[in-house]
């Protein structure tokens, strides 16, 4: 088994979320992601990748050519690097067509300072923007 340090930092390689309008996807998340110093990285036909440094995050058109559908029970959660990330994601989210599904604030029952806000994206898709925020 090979040694944790050489180990990526994180689990998941990349996440893929289907979409009915890719032009309306690419421009909703271009712009709800920036606030998150999020950036596109790559398109592949209907299909564009964003992330920091690496293409993590992905929407497209659904490779079976079938209608893109939210998943029940399934969200994506984006890192903030503080809560004025997390409540200019909601706002930019929100002027852009999604729904809200929880404002931005506090979530003690997760932990004291976890920091989010959820909507729901122009396919349906549950989305967050989190971050711990400092105890005060």
């Amino acid at each position: 088994m090979p040694d944790s340090s050489t180990l990526p930092p994180s689990v998941i390689s990349h996440i893929s979320l289907g979409t009915n309008d890719f032009p309306r996807a690419r421009a909703f998340y271009t712009a709800v992601l920036a606030t998150l110093q999020i950036n596109p990285i790559m398109e592949h036909g209907e299909s564009a990748a964003f992330g920091r440094s690496f293409p993590e995050f992905w929407i497209g058109r659904p490779h079976d050519g079938g209608v893109a559908a939210p998943g029940n029970g399934t969200h994506i959660s984006f890192l903030a690097n503080s809560p004025a990330e997390v409540d200019a994601f909601h706002a930019k989210a929100l002027s852009m067509g999604a729904r809200c599904d929880g404002p931005p604030g506090l979530r003690p029952q997760y932990t004291p300072t976890y920091y989010a806000a959820f909507v729901l994206d122009l396919d349906g898709h549950k989305i967050e923007a989190m971050c711990f925020a400092e105890a005060g």
